[in-house]
């Protein structure tokens, strides 16, 4: 059976696809310069938090995930990232390909909520390594891809960022029911509002003036409006 490794050697930020996507260049090496006719991956990619060193404020933003410090020992388990699949073309020996990973800005998944809590640094990924190979010289034979197949990767924080700052500039994104996104256009298109983000304001301004000036300040910091003092 054919032995195969993999290694990744970097990873941008695809700045032409319709949704954010990280393109991982991607390593794969067949023993003894081995002939592959195609190689059918399935990559699974988890990142591993316990990897890495983290700043106070980084610690506090991944509360929600791992809970208080003191107890990461235990709570700081594998995060899944990507599972993606990949065909890999005809080779000799060695190829190197491009494996593209569509991602998300969706709060509510737990790689975007721990991504988005580093402040600068790495990412250390796993990716582990299935699939099946059509390989031989003078024939053609199938072979599976050992499950055991892995390659470790520490991803800059950097990629992610630009990867967001391209498809969401300066702006972050939250996932609504279908009832309260039909009640916020409701109120938008009553009100004759522009955009979303006027409508958060306006919605965040009349919260201002309800709970009054001991709750005024969060409001103020969003809206950029004043509280109002009734004499």
């Amino acid at each position: 059976m054919t032995e195969f490794s993999f290694a990744c050697t970097g990873v941008r930020a695809d700045r032409f696809a319709a949704g954010p996507t990280l393109v991982f260049r991607l390593r794969v090496t067949a023993a003894a310069g081995a002939r592959v006719h195609a190689l059918a991956l399935r990559c699974q990619i988890r990142i591993e938090p316990a990897r890495r060193t983290y700043a106070a404020a980084e610690a506090d933003g991944l509360s929600d995930l791992f809970g208080e410090r003191s107890r990461w020992g235990s709570t700081l388990q594998p995060v899944q990232f990507a599972q993606v699949a990949l065909m890999v073309p005809s080779f000799t020996g060695e190829i190197e390909t491009d494996l593209v990973v569509p991602c998300t800005y969706d709060m509510d998944v737990a790689a975007t909520r721990y991504l988005s809590a580093l402040a600068d640094g790495e990412v250390p990924l796993l990716m582990l390594f299935s699939g099946t190979a059509f390989t031989g010289d003078g024939g053609f034979r199938v072979e599976p891809v050992p499950w055991d197949r892995e390659a470790a990767f520490r991803m800059p924080v950097a990629a992610w960022r630009e990867m967001v700052e391209q498809h969401f500039p300066g702006c972050g994104w939250i996932r609504l029911p279908r009832a309260t996104m039909d009640a916020l256009l409701a109120y938008r298109s009553q009100a004759a509002l522009t955009s979303w983000e006027a409508t958060l304001k306006a919605l965040l301004a009349a919260a201002d003036d309800a709970v009054g000036p001991s709750a005024s300040d969060p409001f103020r910091a969003l809206t950029g409006s004043t509280v109002r003092t009734d004499p």
